[in-house]
């Protein structure tokens, strides 16, 4: 069975947080978000932790981002709901300001890689809980960062979701990283905060379906077996973190399930993989539908195209759809047609049009009811950030939960780390599922043997040595 993981100790604060403002006047204007945006689904924050071997000067990181939030003044405003319309969101761009915390925590940087594979709700400390009565009133961006007794640090980041998306924490992070380093130079990429191109058309027209949105769950049906509330059921249990590091050779045993008839991309093969093991793990009626939601970035599929450096949510959930039965009865291969028939349904701009379309009806919520849902942070470059002392040692989520994350891996490039938090009574059978089919092929090959445990898996040979 899973082990519980170390508690880090507290945090020590030496002073109270400071808000970092602009450090030259910025325009004071409202923002309004786009429907891509305005979703329930991401009304959260996106939070980051990385872990550095050497500090950096705490002043010049409080500088560079005082520097960088001129060009990124919308995460220096205010979120609230618009005048006209009570449902929608906008940011008031004032200038209030970032907020950013120091600590101090008796840890070293060895000793807390130890304990990195999988998030614990101990590391809630490494970030500064904003007492707020909403969600409007947390500043988009809040920082903290935690010296640690070895010289190294910790930083994480919280980045409202309502603001952008992964591609738009990296550009930030990278931008903030890059005047830390070079207090000289521009970034390379500047923000674009232009977001009528995402703006929905008058009168608005649904023109495709859109199976990632329910208006009302219809539950009329005589069967309740096709309508069991996933989420629901997980939430109401105790959730433990899954870890599982996919190595190239590791997708390669997959893909090779889909060759000869079918070619598919890395990405393509570990979602229907991983979503196949979650349901297979789930003990679900076989005729229950079942979604696998992830994201798709349009920055490049709308016409005109989406400008670079555009500083908003460019992404829409992709959804591929079955039933337990046939999801789970059959091979690899019928998932993966899944993902890559629901990636290409999204590929053009009449339907990212569409769906922003259809976003203008408030009471649509994202399916979550009996969807896995995917978000991929491995291929953002997240793990590149250097503030001047070197890269990361360890990049990742500050906290793990039911949303399933596609990680980087410190150091290579090709690697994929799935972390999802599932109940702790079906952790070991998903992990045994999401890495059973190694085991089948190396029997086969008659040569390895394969060992698993809780900090993701690899492949030995008979004398215990690494093979991939």
């Amino acid at each position: 069975m899973l082990k519980s993981q170390e508690q880090l100790p507290d945090c020590f604060y030496p002073t109270q947080p400071v808000l970092i403002h602009p450090n030259t006047p910025t325009p004071k204007h409202c923002l309004s978000l786009s429907n891509l945006d305005d979703q329930k689904f991401l009304r959260f924050s996106i939070k980051y932790l990385y872990l550095f071997k050497k500090s950096v000067n705490l002043d010049g990181l409080k500088y560079a981002l005082s520097k960088v939030l001129v060009d990124y003044y919308p995460l220096a405003g205010r979120l609230r709901t618009s005048a006209d319309h009570d449902q929608k969101l906008e940011v008031d761009c004032n200038g209030e300001g970032a907020l950013f915390a120091e600590a101090f925590m008796d840890i070293t940087a060895e000793e807390f890689l130890e304990l990195s594979r999988k998030p614990n709700r101990s590391w809630r400390k490494l970030l500064h809980r904003v007492e707020a009565q909403s969600f409007l009133d947390i500043p988009p961006l809040v920082v903290q960062v935690t010296s640690l007794r070895c010289g190294g640090m910790i930083m994480c980041t919280a980045i409202n979701h309502c603001l952008c998306d992964g591609i738009g924490t990296s550009q930030f992070l990278h931008a903030w990283a890059h005047i830390t380093a070079n207090p000289d130079l521009d970034p390379p990429i500047s923000p674009v905060h232009v977001r009528h191109v995402l703006k929905s058309r008058c009168p608005p027209q649904v023109t495709f379906p859109h199976p990632q949105f329910t208006i009302t769950s219809n539950n009329n049906a005589k069967d309740n077996s096709t309508h069991v509330d996933i989420l629901r059921l997980l939430q109401s249990q105790p959730l433990v973190p899954t870890s599982l590091t996919f190595t190239q050779s590791h997708t390669l045993h997959l893909k090779r399930q889909c060759v000869p008839s079918l070619k598919c991309t890395t990405f393509e093969a570990l979602a229907a993989h991983t979503w196949r093991s979650w349901v297979r793990s789930l003990d679900l009626s076989p005729l229950l539908s079942v979604k696998l939601l992830f994201s798709v970035s349009v920055r490049t599929r709308l016409n005109p195209q989406i400008p670079q450096g555009y500083y908003g949510n460019g992404f829409v959930l992709g959804c591929a759809e079955t039933t337990v039965k046939d999801l789970v009865g059959a091979n690899l291969r019928h998932g993966v047609k899944l993902v890559r028939q629901a990636k290409s349904d999204v590929n053009n701009d009449d339907y990212v049009r569409s769906m922003v379309d259809l976003l203008e009806d408030k009471t649509l919520k994202t399916d979550l009811s009996r969807s896995l849902v995917i978000s991929q942070w491995a291929k953002l470059g997240l793990e590149d950030l250097d503030f001047g002392q070197g890269k990361a040692l360890h990049m990742g989520p500050l906290t793990s939960d039911v949303y399933c994350l596609f990680l980087p891996v410190v150091g290579d490039l090709d690697a994929v780390r799935v972390l999802v938090s599932v109940p702790e009574s079906m952790a070991d059978k998903f992990e045994y599922y999401m890495t059973e089919f190694l085991s089948v092929e190396e029997n086969n090959n008659g040569d390895h043997h394969h060992h698993a445990n809780g900090n993701g898996y690899h492949v030995e040979d008979h004398n215990g040595n690494m093979v991939n």
